[in-house]
């Protein structure tokens, strides 16, 4: 199931089952590669369109801190 806005593939978040983590960032493109190392996953980069954007594989959320973001479009 696609996100309404199609920015990526939303997971569905299940209390006590998907990781609650989250990630204060300064810059819209974000790389996750689910961390630990060979127990993770491919790589994959990610833009936050509004305030956050959630890993589709891990599950881990990456936010913006406030008055982040501005980079300009690029």
């Amino acid at each position: 199931m696609r996100d309404p806005q199609i920015t990526g593939y939303t997971p569905v978040l299940t209390e006590g089952v998907t990781p609650q983590e989250v990630i204060m960032v300064e810059t819209r493109q974000v790389r996750c590669d689910g961390g630990g190392g060979t127990l993770g996953h491919p790589s994959i980069f990610m833009r936050i369109e509004h305030e956050q954007v959630t890993c589709p594989y891990c599950s881990r959320t990456w936010r913006l801190k406030d008055g982040a973001g501005d980079d300009h479009a690029h």
